[in-house]
C-alpha cells in the first residue's frame, strides 16, 4: 500500500481552541508522546488503535475520544485502509484538572449527541462564520463532556508520587533541559529508581516525555507561523535538523510541510 498523509493545521480565532487538526493517515504510527493540551478526538474513516496510560483502547467511528494532557499514549491505523481523523486541542482553562483521571480511566466516550456536535464545532472551525457560533459550539461540547466525566463531589484528589512530581520538575525546566542527577538531588531520589517509577507510572522514559512536549511545543509554534528554524530553537531543540528527525517519527511529516499545510492564522 503506497503510504498517504494529508495534515492540515490551523489556530483558530475561537478562545480555548489553540489547534485544530484534520489528517488522513494509511500507515503512520505515533510514537508514545504527550500534549499539553485536551486532545478531543473522532475519527471519520477506520479506526485508531492507542495505548494511554499502560493501557489500551480504540476508536470506532461512532465515538468521541477524550484525551488528557501530559498523559503519554501512541496511536496507530486499527483498520486496513488506515484512518481519517478530526482534533481540537483545548487548553487548560477549558476543562478541569479534576477530569484528568476520569478521561484517563475512559478517554472513549460512546454518545452520538456529542459526536454531532464536535462535527458541527468542526464544520463551523473550517468555514469560519460567525465567531459567536463557534464559541456556542463549543460550550455545547464542553458542557456535555463535563457530564461524562464530572467525578462525584466527595471523591478525594489522589496523593501525589514520585513520578508526578518529576514530571513537574521536567515541565518547570521546559524547554529547556534538566539532568537526571540534579532531578535525583532535588527529590532525594535514586536515579535509576527515578526513571523506573516515571516509565512505569506513564510508559514512557523521562528523556521521552521532554522531546514529547518539545514537539508538540513546535508544532503549535508552526500553526502560529513561525518559521521552522525558529521553532525548533524555542522549543528546545538544538536545530532544524534535530527538530526534523524527531517531528517526521511524531507525526509522518517534516516541520516544513506541516506548516505548508495549515490554515492562516484567525482562519
Amino acid at each position: 500500500m503506497a503510504t498517504r498523509h494529508e495534515i492540515s493545521a490551523w489556530r483558530p480565532a475561537v478562545p480555548g481552541v489553540t489547534e485544530v487538526l484534520h489528517a488522513r493517515f494509511t500507515d503512520h504510527a505515533y510514537p508514545m508522546h504527550v500534549h499539553e493540551a485536551w486532545t478531543l478526538l473522532i475519527v471519520d474513516d477506520g479506526a485508531v488503535r492507542y495505548d494511554l496510560g499502560r493501557h489500551p483502547h480504540g476508536t470506532p467511528r461512532d465515538t468521541v475520544s477524550l484525551l488528557p494532557p501530559y498523559v503519554p499514549h501512541n496511536g496507530s491505523a486499527a483498520s486496513p485502509g488506515g484512518f481519517r481523523k478530526r482534533v481540537l486541542y483545548l487548553d487548560l482553562t477549558r476543562l478541569g484538572a479534576d477530569l484528568t483521571g476520569p478521561a484517563a480511566d475512559t478517554p472513549d466516550l460512546s454518545d452520538p449527541l456529542l459526536r454531532d456536535r464536535v462535527g458541527r464545532l468542526h464544520s463551523v472551525l473550517t468555514h469560519p462564520g460567525d465567531a459567536l457560533e463557534a464559541e456556542s459550539r463549543l460550550a455545547l461540547v464542553l458542557d456535555r463532556l463535563r457530564r461524562h466525566l464530572r467525578p462525584p463531589a466527595a471523591q478525594a484528589p489522589p496523593a501525589r508520587s514520585l513520578p508526578h512530581d518529576l514530571r513537574d520538575l521536567l515541565d518547570a525546566r521546559l524547554p529547556g533541559s534538566l539532568s537526571l542527577a540534579e532531578a535525583a538531588r532535588v527529590l532525594h531520589a535514586d536515579e535509576t529508581h527515578l526513571v523506573r517509577a516515571f516509565t512505569r507510572a506513564f510508559g514512557i522514559a523521562p528523556h521521552q516525555y521532554v522531546t514529547a512536549r518539545r514537539v508538540d511545543r513546535a508544532r503549535r509554534l508552526l500553526v502560529a507561523g513561525l518559521p521552522a528554524a525558529r521553532a525548533a530553537t524555542e522549543s528546545g531543540f538544538y536545530d532544524q535538523p534535530h527538530l526534523t528527525r524527531h517531528f517526521r517519527r511524531f507525526l509522518g511529516t517534516t516541520p516544513g510541510r506541516f506548516a505548508r499545510g495549515r490554515f492562516a492564522t484567525g482562519r
